[in-house]
C-alpha cells in the first residue's frame, strides 16, 4: 500500500511557495526603506525640531521608524514562513493579511484621495470573484457604506456578479460574491 506524503510537491506549489517568497522579500524592502526615511530623518534633519512649536515632526519620523520595523518583521516571517513550510507562521501571514485588507478596505475606500485604493479593490473583487476580506458581511464597517455618498449600498458594486449602477443595493447571494 502507498505512504501518504504531504509534502508531494508540483510545479504549481513550487511557483506559489516562490511567488510568495518574492512578495514577503518585497515587503521587506518596503518596511526597510519607510524605517530608512524615519532614521534619516531623526538623524540628519533633526536640526529642524529646535524650530518647531510642535511635536508632530518628531512624532512622524518615530512613527515611520516603527512602521517600517513591524512591516520588516511580518516580511521576515513571512519569509520563513514560505521557506520552511511552516503552517502556523503562514496562518499567522494570513491572518494579518487578512485583517490589513480589511483594514484598508473599511477606512480608505471611496476616500479623497485613495483612488488607487478604491481602483485596486475593485479589481481584486471582480477578478477573484470575491466580495471583502473574508465575505460580504466586511463591508458593514466601512466608512463608505455608512455615508451618504454609498446611496444605500451594502457592498460596493464591484461585489456584485454583474454590475450595473447600485446593484450593490441588495446583498443576495444570488447576485453578490461571498
Amino acid at each position: 500500500m502507498g505512504e501518504f506524503n504531504e509534502k508531494k510537491t508540483t510545479c504549481g506549489t513550487v511557483c506559489l511557495k516562490y511567488l510568495l517568497f518574492t512578495y514577503n522579500c518585497c515587503f521587506w524592502l518596503a518596511g526597510l526603506a519607510v524605517m530608512a526615511v524615519g532614521i534619516w530623518t531623526l538623524a540628519l534633519k533633526s536640526d529642524y525640531i529646535s524650530l518647531l512649536a510642535s511635536g508632530t515632526y518628531l512624532a512622524t519620523a518615530y512613527i515611520l521608524v516603527v512602521a517600517g520595523t513591524v512591516v520588516m518583521v511580518t516580511g521576515v516571517l513571512g519569509c520563513c514562513a514560505t521557506f520552511k513550510e511552516r503552517r502556523n507562521l503562514l496562518r499567522l501571514l494570513n491572518t494579518e493579511l487578512k485583517e490589513n485588507l480589511k483594514d484598508t478596505m473599511t477606512k480608505r475606500y471611496h476616500q479623497p484621495g485613495h483612488e488607487a485604493v478604491t481602483s485596486a479593490v475593485d479589481q481584486l473583487q471582480q477578478e477573484f470573484h470575491c466580495c471583502g476580506s473574508n465575505n460580504s458581511q466586511d463591508w458593514r464597517d466601512s466608512e463608505w457604506i455608512r455615508s451618504q455618498e454609498a446611496g444605500g449600498r451594502v457592498v460596493p458594486d464591484s461585489c456584485c456578479k454583474t454590475v450595473v449602477a447600485l446593484c450593490g443595493q441588495r446583498d443576495h447571494a444570488s447576485n453578490i460574491y461571498k
